[in-house]
C-alpha cells in the first residue's frame, strides 16, 4: 500500500508584484516517518519555526504566499531536484540525513526508498516549484515584472554551517545575481535603521529558490532573508517540537522591522526603473 501524500503546499493569491516563499515552515510528516527519526530530529530542529506568524502582515498587504506544508525532513524545497550541492562546506541535501547539529536524521533502517522518493518529488517538490514558475509569470504579466522573497530563520548558532554568532538578518542575491542590486541595498538600509545587526551575502547568500529564479534579465528579481531565530524565539533550551516558542516582546520587535522590508519591495516600483 503506497504511503498517502497530502496537499504540499498552502497558498494565497494576491495582486502585488511580490510573491513570498516559505519553504521551511512545514512541520507535517509522511504516515509513519516519525518513528524512524532519531529522538533528536523528532524534535523537528531545524524548521523554520513561526514564519506564518511573523509575517502575518501578507494579506493585508496584497502579497502572494505559498508555504511549505512538509517539513524539510521529508524533503528539502530549497535544493535543486538533482540534489547537486549549492554550497562548498557541509550540508544538507534534498532528502537530508543529518540534522544542522551533525546528528543523523533517521534511526538505522530508516530512510525512504528510491520509489518514495521518487513518489515525493513528483508530489511534494515539483508542484510547489511549479506553482512558484506559474505564480511569477502571472505577475509578470500583469506588472511587467515580479519579485520572490524567500523567507527564512535559523539558529543562532549552528557550528556545522558557520562559526560564531549569525548577524540577526541575512539577506542575499546570490551575490549580485538573482536581483536588482537597488532592491538588496534598500532592504539593506531599512536594517540599519532597527536595531538590528545584518550582513548582506554573508554565509547565507540564496538558496535553489533565490539562485534558481532570479533572472533580472527576465524581470523576475529573488532575493532570501535568513532570520536569526534569536530575533523572536523564547530563550530556552528546545529538546521537543513544542519547546520552541514565540517570546512576545521579541516579536512585537521584530516584526515591524519585516513590514518594513516587504513594504520596501513594494514601494520600489520596477527593478529596471534605476538603469533609466
Amino acid at each position: 500500500m503506497s504511503i498517502p501524500i497530502e496537499q504540499p503546499f498552502h497558498f494565497r493569491q494576491g495582486q502585488s508584484p511580490l510573491l513570498v516563499s516559505m519553504p521551511h515552515c512545514g512541520t507535517a510528516l509522511l504516515p509513519g516517518m516519525a518513528n524512524q527519526l532519531t529522538h533528536e530530529a523528532q524534535a523537528l530542529p531545524d524548521t523554520d519555526w513561526y514564519l506564518p506568524e511573523l509575517y502575518d502582515f501578507l494579506a493585508a498587504m496584497d502579497v502572494s504566499v505559498i508555504q511549505a506544508h512538509y517539513s524539510r525532513y521529508v524533503v528539502d524545497l530549497n535544493r535543486p531536484i538533482d540534489d547537486q550541492p549549492l554550497y562548498t562546506s557541509k550540508t544538507t541535501g534534498l532528502f537530508p540525513e543529518i540534522l544542522f547539529s551533525g546528528e543523523p536524521v533517521f534511526v538505522d533502517g530508516g530512510g525512504f526508498d528510491d520509489v518514495t522518493q521518487a513518489r515525493i518529488k513528483a508530489e511534494v517538490w515539483q508542484p510547489y516549484h511549479q506553482k512558484i514558475a506559474a505564480t511569477l509569470a502571472q505577475i509578470r504579466e500583469q506588472h511587467g515584472y515580479a519579485i520572490l522573497f524567500d523567507a527564512h530563520s535559523i539558529a543562532a548558532r549552528v557550528p556545522m554551517l558557520f562559526d560564531g554568532t549569525l548577524p540577526d538578518f541575512n539577506l542575499g542575491n546570490n551575490a549580485g545575481l538573482a536581483c536588482s542590486p537597488a532592491l538588496l541595498h534598500q532592504m539593506a538600509q531599512r536594517v540599519e535603521q532597527s536595531p538590528y545587526s545584518h550582513v548582506c551575502n554573508g554565509r547565507f547568500k540564496g538558496g535553489y529558490i533565490t539562485r534558481h529564479y532570479g533572472q533580472p534579465s527576465a524581470q523576475i528579481h529573488a532575493l532570501q532573508l535568513e532570520l536569526s531565530q534569536a530575533t523572536y524565539l523564547a530563550d530556552e533550551t528546545q529538546t521537543t517540537a513544542s519547546d520552541y516558542q514565540l517570546d512576545p516582546a521579541k516579536l512585537q520587535r521584530v516584526r515591524p522591522v519585516l513590514q518594513q522590508l516587504i513594504q520596501s519591495l513594494l514601494a520600489h516600483g520596477h527593478p529596471s526603473d534605476e538603469a533609466q
